[in-house]
Parts: structure tokens; sequence; C-alpha cells
């Protein structure tokens, strides 16, 4: 068996983002949470897509595709207003709805159509769960107090079962680990630079992004795609949580890189190399050893195999999202033609 505990993350960012090789697809993807009306008001996520061709390196290339969409959520993560862009039938339906697995479904029995056209929209709706659930960590670096005032706020019954549901949650919330024991590092979180995923030297790398002012949260993702002579489609990967510091800058909460190649007949995953960068405990890193489960899974079945192989205390949640997301790699290699032999 794997050791429970590797060496630790490197503790510092990959960004900015490399800058975008030739013949390559590369999909951007943000949510922004900010609070407009101040802490115990609700969130406002502005979340965003883009799928962007580069036929020559260094060279500008052109957008296929982009999405974007305007939500309120309350503290409880409900959904009380959703606007996107371009619209499709049926997003009304998701006010009322609450972040969590159950929005998950919800979208994938009401809306498969997003799902299967690998509409770039259903990559940030997705994640809007996930980005709920963390994203209320930016006021830390707001308030030193940050725990005692969510006591306060929630009182002290509703914090305890907060903190006992995360009990094997995920690998690095099994029962006895330091982020549930409280014998890690009180100040592990976000305190690492999680610099700008946006390339000075790449000013066509990235859409833009929201940055507003005062606390705010971020989800950022990346997924550059390249085809190569001996069939082989190539994945470089990344995966962000970060939160604005109140000095300036951002820290980063979770970072992960994914380096993937896949048949590109078969769609079969022959090599699969997740990178732990930033993660909050010591134990966290030792889940990517059970990422290797999904070689030889064909990544269209990526979503479900994940859920299959990964669950609970068996993965990450945060290295889960980004392996979930390889599931939009055949939609984004279909723009590309095979690079010459």
């Amino acid at each position: 068996m794997a050791s429970k505990v590797l060496p630790p993350p490197p503790k510092s960012t990959a960004n900015p983002a490399p800058t975008r090789p030739g013949n390559s697809v590369r999909r951007t993807s943000s949510i922004d949470v900010s609070w407009p009306d101040g802490e115990t008001g609700g969130r406002l996520f502005i979340g965003r897509v883009r799928d962007y061709l580069t036929p020559v390196a260094g060279a500008p290339g052109r957008t296929l595709d982009q999405a974007e969409f305007r939500a309120r959520l309350t503290e409880d993560k409900t959904i009380t207003a959703m606007e996107v862009t371009p619209s499709f039938a049926g997003a009304e339906r998701l006010v009322g709805m609450r972040g969590g697995n159950h929005l998950r479904l919800f979208i994938k029995e009401t809306m498969p159509e997003l799902i299967e056209s690998g509409a770039p929209i259903y990559l940030a709706l997705d994640d809007i769960s996930g980005t709920a659930l963390v994203s209320a960590f930016a006021w830390s670096h707001w308030h030193g107090d940050f725990l005692e005032r969510m006591r306060e706020r929630m009182g002290e019954e509703e914090l305890a079962k907060l903190m006992s549901d995360r009990v094997n949650v995920c690998w690095g919330l099994q029962e006895g680990n330091s982020g549930i024991s409280g014998d890690g590092p009180k100040r592990d979180v976000a305190e690492t630079d999680a610099g700008d995923v946006r390339n000075p030297a790449d000013p066509e790398g990235w859409h833009e992004l929201y940055d507003p002012q005062g606390p705010g949260f971020r989800r950022a993702r990346r997924i550059d795609v390249t085809r190569d002579p001996s069939g082989l489609i190539r994945v470089d990967a990344a995966f962000q949580d970060s939160v604005a510091i109140k000095t300036g800058g951002r820290g980063a909460i979770h970072e992960y890189n994914l380096r993937v190649t896949a048949d590109a007949d078969t769609l079969e995953i022959l090599t699969l190399e997740p990178e732990a960068r930033i993660l909050p405990f010591s134990e966290c890193p030792g889940a990517i050893h059970n990422a290797k489960r999904l070689i030889g899974t064909r990544i269209t079945d990526v979503r479900q195999s994940v859920l299959a192989e990964l669950r609970g205390p068996e993965g990450c949640t945060h290295l889960n999202d980004a392996l979930r997301a390889l599931a939009e790699v055949p939609k984004l290699a279909g723009y590309l033609q095979p690079a010459d032999a």
C-alpha cells in the first residue's frame, strides 16, 4: 500500500500559464465570487469559459466558443438568480436549487444536451457546487477571527455539525488527519502566493477575468489539448482555487497540474500524471496515488469513473474536479488536425 503521507508539495504556484503551443485548443474557465452586499449578504458568482484555437505557436488564434453566467446565491448556497449568455432553454430551472452534488445531478438529468455537446457553459455550471462550498474562506483574509465570526453567525451546534460532516469527505480529511485533529499548522491555508494565471508574454492566453474589489474567491482552470503524429492526444491542465488578499495579490488554497495522454482513436487514457502544487494539509498529496486508477479508462467515461473509483476518502474532491473535466477533452481535440508526421 502506498504511504499515506508523501513529501510535501512544493507550496509554490506553477502560474502564470505557459504560452499557447501551436496546433492547440485551450479551454479556460473561471468563477469569481464576491459579496456586493457584505459578508452576510448574497454572493455574486460570475462564471466565464472560452475555447481558443491556436494554429501557430506565439501567434494570435481565434475564439471557437465562449459563454458566461451571472448568479446570486444565498449564504446557504441557494441560487436566487441566474443569467446565462448565450441563453439556453432550461437555465431558469437552476433558480431555487442549492449548490452541492444534488445540483450536479439536477444539471445532468435535466440538461443532458450540455454534456453531450461538450458545451463550455456546462463546465462552469458544474463548478458552482465546489465553488459554493469553498468560497466563504475568502473572508479569512479580511478577518483574523474568521472562525469565531462563523461560530457567532451559525451557532455552536451548527458549526460543530459542519466540522463533523467533513470527516472522511476526502483523502485529506480522513479521521485522525491533521485537518480533522487540528494538529496541523494553524495558518497553513491560502498562505502561498497564487500568482496570476495570465501570462504577460501571451495576452491572448486567457479570457477576461472579473476582478472585484474586496474579499473574493476564484476557481480557475486551464485545459490545453494537442495532437501528435503518433496518434496521441496530449493534455496539459491546471486547476487552482485562490482568494484575494487584503494587502494585495492572491493566496492559493488548492492547486493541481495534470498531464495526460490518450489514444486518439479509442480515447483510452494511457498515462496520467497529477502534480500537487499547493494543498492545505500534509496528508493531501497522498490522493494522487489513487488517481492512477483511471489509466485504461476511456476519457469519455471519466466522470463516472471518478465517482466509482475515487469517492470520499479514496480521493481528493479538488483533484477529482480536475480529473472530471478531462471529459471535455474529446470536444477540444475534435477541433484539431493530427500533427504532420
